[in-house]
C-alpha cells in the first residue's frame, strides 16, 4: 500500500544552508512531485543600482548580490557600461580580470564540493577542502586586500596590479592547490561515499536538460556544450588555455567530476595569465557617460549571469537587470528530484550548488 506525504525542506534545513523551500510529495521513499519558491527574501539591489548610485559606483554595489561570485557580479556590470561608453581597455587588465574570475571559480567550486562531502557524510573530507581552500581566499587576499568583497574591477581596468615577487608566491600557492585537487579526483572518483554510491543518482538527461534550459555545470555534466566563456570576446579566453569540460552522464557524479575538472583548467588558466601577463596599463580613462541599452554575459560559476543596463547619458541609470544562473536552474533542478529517493535529496542539493543570495538581489 503506497503511503503519501508532503515533506518540506528549506527555507531553513540542515541540508539547505539558503532561503529557498521545496516542497515534496512522496510515495513511501519516492519523490513524485516537487514545487519550489525562491521569494523569501529580497534585497532591493535593483532598485538601489537606479535610485541611490551613479552609475560610477554601482560596480562596487553589485558585487554584494553574492559574496562567492563578487568578481564575476561587478565584472558583468562593468562590461555592460564599458560596452555603452566605448573605448578599448588593455590587454594587462583584461587580463588581471580573467585572473580574478577564475580565482572566484576555484574557491566557488571548492565549497560546492565540500558541501557534497558534508552531505554525504564524509566530514573529514569537507574539512580538508574547505582548509585547503583558504590558499585561494589568501591569493585573492594578496592581489585586492580583501578575501570576499574584493572591489578590484573598475570602470576601465581594474585598481591593482602584480608585480614579479607577488606572481612568483601566487604560482607557488596554485601549485599546491593544484596538488590537492588531483588528491580529490582520486577520492571522487574511487571513494563509495563520494563516487560510486551517487552514480546513477539524480539523473538529468541531455533531452531534459535542454528542455528546461539548463546551464552552468549543470548542464555540461548531462553533455551540453554550453559556457559562456567560449563565446564571448570581451576577455580573450582564447589565449590562456581555456577547455570546455563535458560529461554526459549527467548524475551526482558527473556533476562532481565536472567541476573538479573545471578546477584544474581554471588553475591552468590562472598560471598562463601569470607566466605571461602582458606589459602596460592596468587603467583606461574612459570619456563620457553611458547611453542606451546593453545586455552583457558571463559564466559565473554556477553558470550564466546577465546583466542588462539601460542608460540615458546621465549619471543615474533608468534600469539595471540581473537574471542570475541559480534562477535560471530551478526549473531543471527540479525536474531532477521527481523520481528520486528522498534519502538522496541532500546529496543531490548539494550536487546542484544553489546560490540564494545571488537569486534575492
Amino acid at each position: 500500500m503506497k503511503k503519501t506525504i508532503n515533506i518540506p525542506i528549506g527555507s531553513q534545513h540542515i541540508a539547505l544552508l539558503e532561503p529557498v523551500r521545496f516542497k515534496f510529495e512522496c510515495e513511501n521513499e519516492k519523490i513524485v512531485g516537487v514545487d519550489s519558491d525562491v521569494g523569501f527574501v529580497h534585497r532591493g539591489i535593483e532598485k538601489a543600482c537606479t535610485t541611490k548610485f551613479k552609475y560610477d559606483a554601482i560596480g562596487y554595489v553589485v558585487a554584494r548580490v553574492c559574496g562567492l561570485c563578487a568578481i564575476t557580479h561587478s565584472m558583468t556590470y562593468t562590461a555592460s557600461i564599458e560596452k555603452l561608453i566605448g573605448g578599448e581597455i588593455t590587454q594587462k587588465a583584461k587580463y588581471l580580470r580573467i585572473l580574478l574570475l577564475e580565482l572566484d571559480r576555484i574557491h566557488s567550486h571548492m565549497l560546492c564540493l565540500s558541501h557534497t562531502c558534508e552531505n554525504a557524510g564524509f566530514e573529514a573530507m569537507f574539512m580538508r577542502i574547505m582548509g585547503d581552500r583558504e590558499d585561494i581566499m589568501e591569493i585573492q587576499e594578496l592581489i585586492t586586500g580583501n578575501r570576499v568583497q574584493f572591489d578590484y574591477i573598475s570602470i576601465g581596468g581594474v585598481n591593482r596590479d602584480i608585480d614579479a615577487a607577488l606572481a612568483k608566491k601566487i604560482l607557488s600557492k596554485l601549485e599546491l592547490v593544484r596538488q590537492k585537487v588531483l588528491g580529490y579526483m582520486d577520492e571522487f572518483t574511487n571513494n563509495w561515499s563520494l563516487s560510486l554510491k551517487f552514480k546513477g543518482v539524480g539523473i538529468l538527461t541531455l533531452d531534459d536538460a535542454y528542455r528546461f534550459n539548463a546551464i552552468g555545470p549543470l548542464a555540461r555534466a548531462s553533455g551540453v556544450q554550453a559556457d559562456v566563456r567560449n563565446e564571448i570576446d570581451y576577455l580573450p579566453y582564447n589565449e590562456i588555455g581555456f577547455k570546455m569540460q563535458k560529461h554526459t552522464e549527467g548524475d551526482i557524479n558527473a556533476r562532481n567530476l565536472i567541476r573538479l575538472n573545471e578546477l584544474l583548467n581554471s588553475i591552468e588558466m590562472c598560471n598562463n595569465i601569470l607566466e605571461g601577463l602582458p606589459e602596460g596599463e592596468i587603467f583606461t580613462k574612459l570619456r563620457g557617460k553611458p547611453n542606451g541599452e546593453s545586455v552583457v554575459r558571463f559564466e559565473a560559476p554556477r553558470g550564466e549571469l546577465m546583466y542588462y543596463v539601460k542608460a540615458n547619458g546621465s549619471a543615474m541609470l533608468e534600469r539595471v537587470r540581473i537574471k542570475t544562473p541559480t534562477f535560471s536552474s530551478i526549473p531543471a533542478f527540479s525536474h531532477i528530484f521527481t523520481g528520486a529517493n528522498y534519502a538522496d535529496a541532500p546529496a543531490i542539493l548539494a550536487s546542484f550548488d544553489p546560490c540564494l543570495s545571488c537569486t534575492a538581489k
